[in-house]
């Protein structure tokens, strides 16, 4: 039985209102996008973590006490992270500081007979010369400086607003997982009731994939962590499991993160003043762990696990970092992993229709 028009027009009128209010809603999130920051990070450490609580709660702790044990635990890992961090850069300062006078004397040996022989510059690198030097050139020096100064305040809003987003992040995250349960029930009650099992079905395949990102993520994590740490400590380089585990950690920013870890192990080898030798020995290292990375380790641990083709990985990665930029690049799996779930619904509508099958039309 046919609708009559005017409920046809009635029904277009509040889908397109319904569109409009969407719509809407996702230009306020682009407006507000620079204080979301917090909440997207403690949303993602609440999906990481409710799991977690669930089972905690299911052995009968209450769901209150359950949180604060995972918050701490969070608290206590990266207590633990900074206690490898620090003395990394405190090792690394102090080396700067007490051979300083040893890299001068070094300038003095190799660079200042390099630049009177090819550019008919004569430089001796101490102190008083250097003073001299400035002192002589300063109208030149002078703008680099504010130019610096200027750079630094910038640098020094964007850490202040960074440690106030690490600071809140932990305190939404903390309500978030407190009423996670109740939130997902609420935001599925919303949804038009002819959509709700097909949506939902949908939410659970992408909560699965999801899942599986991450277990592959930290696998590779562990095993680039532990192959930096290694292949450091057998080249003799200094502080190789700090420099390990900073590397595992940051390449879950991909490329920039690796790149950071390769510059921190390239100025260790280069304070050591052992020659050339160990910095070269870090190129070797972080070039092989580069290609175990991107051509072995993300491929086979986290695409397969998210039945992304190996292929498909590498194209996603630059395709979103192309589209996006950097955070297209830290997203680039995750996101691919729920386009997924919708191309297979898609394609399930596809050959179920008339169009595919060539049913004749009535």
């Amino acid at each position: 039985m046919n609708s009559p028009p005017d409920t046809k027009h009635r029904d277009r009128l509040q889908a397109a209102l319904w569109i409009a209010a969407g719509l809407a809603i996702l230009v306020l999130l682009y407006v507000l996008s620079p204080i979301l920051t917090p909440f997207v990070l403690a949303g993602i450490v609440a999906y990481i973590c409710n799991p977690v609580v669930d089972r905690i709660t299911r052995w009968g702790m209450p769901r209150m006490l359950a949180v604060t044990a995972v918050m701490l635990a969070l608290a206590l890992l990266g207590a633990g992270l900074i206690l490898i961090i620090l003395p990394l850069l405190y090792e690394e300062t102090t080396a700067l500081a007490t051979r300083a006078p040893e890299a001068l004397a070094l300038a003095n040996e190799k660079l200042a007979p390099w630049l009177r022989e090819h550019f008919g510059i004569r430089v001796r690198f101490d102190s008083a010369t250097l003073k001299k030097l400035a002192t002589g050139n300063w109208d030149a020096i002078q703008p680099i400086l504010e130019r610096i100064y200027s750079s630094l305040k910038i640098g020094g809003m964007a850490l202040v607003g960074l440690a106030l987003n690490l600071l809140l992040a932990p305190v939404v995250a903390f309500y978030l997982l407190l009423d996670w349960n109740g939130l997902m029930a609420r935001a599925g009650a919303i949804v038009p009731h002819p959509w709700q099992t097909r949506l939902v079905a949908m939410a659970r395949d992408i909560d699965a994939m999801l899942s599986q990102y991450l277990r592959g993520q930290i696998l590779v994590m562990a095993l680039l962590a532990a192959y930096i740490s290694i292949a450091l400590w057998l080249a003799d380089i200094s502080s190789a499991l700090s420099i390990g585990v900073i590397t595992g950690l940051l390449i879950v920013i991909p490329y920039a993160g690796y790149a950071i870890g390769l510059v921190l192990a390239l100025l260790v080898a280069t304070l050591q003043f052992a020659g050339w030798e160990p910095v070269i020995a870090v190129l070797i290292i972080y070039a092989i762990g580069q290609v175990l990375e991107s051509f072995v380790l993300t491929p086979y641990l986290v695409g397969e696990r998210i039945g992304l083709h190996p292929l498909v990985v590498i194209f996603a990665l630059m395709a979103f970092g192309e589209i996006f930029g950097f955070f297209g690049i830290l997203l680039a799996l995750p996101a691919s992993a729920a386009l997924l779930v919708g191309l297979r619904e898609l394609r399930t509508l596809y050959l179920a229709s008339r169009f595919y099958q060539g049913a004749p039309s009535e």
